[in-house]
């Protein structure tokens, strides 16, 4: 078959299995090393909230000042986070990515030398400037591999990654902390650290070996496969090569994307970094349990990835299905304030958290490439911009539930907070956005 006869529509239903079958091979080419990287890059931004216990009871740290370290990591995140996007533009995705993961594995490696206040501090902020640019560069990526209609189930299994990295990473944490407490003279939230960040260094190796930076790099498509894939990435993003960070900035519904997105990363990072501190508050002391209890959200939110993100294809509806699942999130948090006390009911809460706000991630991160379609080195950055301006969340998220907990000695009133954000991000959704983001992706 003709590529002009591809384009032009001849044989729909041969052209839609030939593209079906590409992508598939695509997804399974590039996917599983992608997905276990952003496992180790999520498990990075939880282990931290498993090891609160005991490196609170160790370093003397109050929750506000323990709020006020998680938060750095997304500072430093966030200063180095659009440089780091740009720089991926100009030297490749395989070879910055690997980068990412090398230095920020050795970064979180590095935690085991904590043993005050300010080196808490100091370590934390570098473990987000090592890591910055890693989420929306992967991003990036992917919109150079797959066509603009496939994205929904792509991105869906990307954050499905971060989904196992709180199901088995939950678990696990508790695991250690519990029985490697002690082992070889170190204390459990050192190994938690430890085990997490040097398995990066590996797979940033692997990164460099076995990712390509464009489509007709790949040794394992033929010709006339290269063809096709670029063809229809091409078909919804016509002249990728031009356009500025500056132009992709002053298109309209940009920054309220980047409000939305802060609005959902507030709500993200309160389920992240405090859940287990939930639990704990409930009445559950052990911390196997509290790790088992833990993995409950993204179990619910895995499954809601995959049903949304597969329905979301295939009705071509972006918009409706983000503000529906953060809705969902915030039914969660009102929930979990009301039912604090209360252990079952708190998790049945939680767990909502995990269908909602989880689900709600890759589901956003479907409307900034229709936004930015042909920005060219203006999308690479206009997603970073995106992403930093949600991020910031993770920086009032943490410290404004860590102050509101010292002050009152609850973090209800802060759940109840957070859940009036979820409502806002849903307007936003709703109402706030141009009608270029209200079209349906379409085959």
């Amino acid at each position: 078959m003709s590529l002009n006869a591809l384009e032009a529509g001849a044989s729909p239903a041969v052209s839609h299995d030939e593209e079906k079958a590409l992508v598939s091979k695509v997804a399974w080419r590039l996917m599983p090393l992608i997905m276990v990287c952003y496992l180790f890059a999520f498990f990075d931004r939880i282990n931290i909230s498993f090891a609160k216990f005991q490196l609170q009871a160790d370093l003397s740290l109050s929750d506000t000042a323990y709020g006020l370290g998680a938060g750095l990591f997304v500072v430093g995140y966030v200063i180095f986070e659009v440089p780091s996007n740009m720089m991926l533009y100009k030297v490749g995705a395989r070879r910055w990515i690997a980068r990412i993961m090398m230095s920020w594995g050795l970064a979180t490696a590095l935690m085991v030398f904590v043993n005050s206040e300010w080196q808490f501090y100091v370590l934390r902020f570098l473990i987000g400037a090592m890591e910055a640019g890693f989420a929306p560069g992967v991003l990036y990526y992917l919109t150079l591999w797959f066509p603009q209609h496939y994205r929904g189930r792509i991105t869906s299994m990307l954050f499905l990654s971060s989904a196992f990295a709180g199901l088995v990473g939950a678990p696990f944490s508790g695991l250690v902390l519990q029985h490697l407490d002690g082992f070889l003279d170190m204390r459990g939230w050192h190994w938690l650290f430890l085990l997490g960040g040097v398995p990066c260094i590996g797979l940033g190796l692997l990164v460099l070996t076995l990712l390509k930076d464009r489509i007709e790099d790949a040794h394992w498509l033929t010709a006339s496969e290269k063809t096709l894939l670029a063809s229809r990435i091409a078909h919804h993003e016509p002249h990728k090569s031009g356009g500025s960070l500056l132009a992709a900035l002053k298109i309209p519904g940009f920054l309220t994307l980047g409000l939305i997105y802060f609005l959902i990363q507030v709500a993200s990072y309160g389920l992240n970094f405090w859940a287990p501190q939930l639990i704990r508050s409930a009445g559950t002391e052990s911390p196997v349990m509290i790790g088992l209890l833990t993995a409950i959200p993204y179990i619910c939110g895995a499954i809601s990835m995959v049903v949304i993100g597969r329905l979301s294809d295939a009705s071509g509806e972006r918009r409706k299905f983000v503000a529906g699942l953060v809705a969902v999130g915030a039914i969660g948090f009102f929930s979990a304030g009301i039912f604090a006390n209360h252990t079952t009911f708190l998790i049945i809460a939680l767990g909502l958290l995990g269908a909602g706000i989880i689900a709600s991630i890759p589901s956003f991160w479907t409307l900034p490439p229709k936004l930015l379609a042909g920005a060219g080195a203006g999308a690479a950055g206009g997603i970073a911009v995106i992403n930093t301006l949600g991020q910031f969340g993770g920086i009032v998220s943490p410290v404004m539930v860590g102050r509101i907990k010292d002050l009152t000695g609850s973090t209800t009133p802060a759940l109840y907070v957070i859940g009036v954000c979820a409502l806002i991000a849903v307007a936003l959704l709703l109402w706030g956005l141009p009608q270029k983001l209200r079209t349906l992706d379409k085959f």
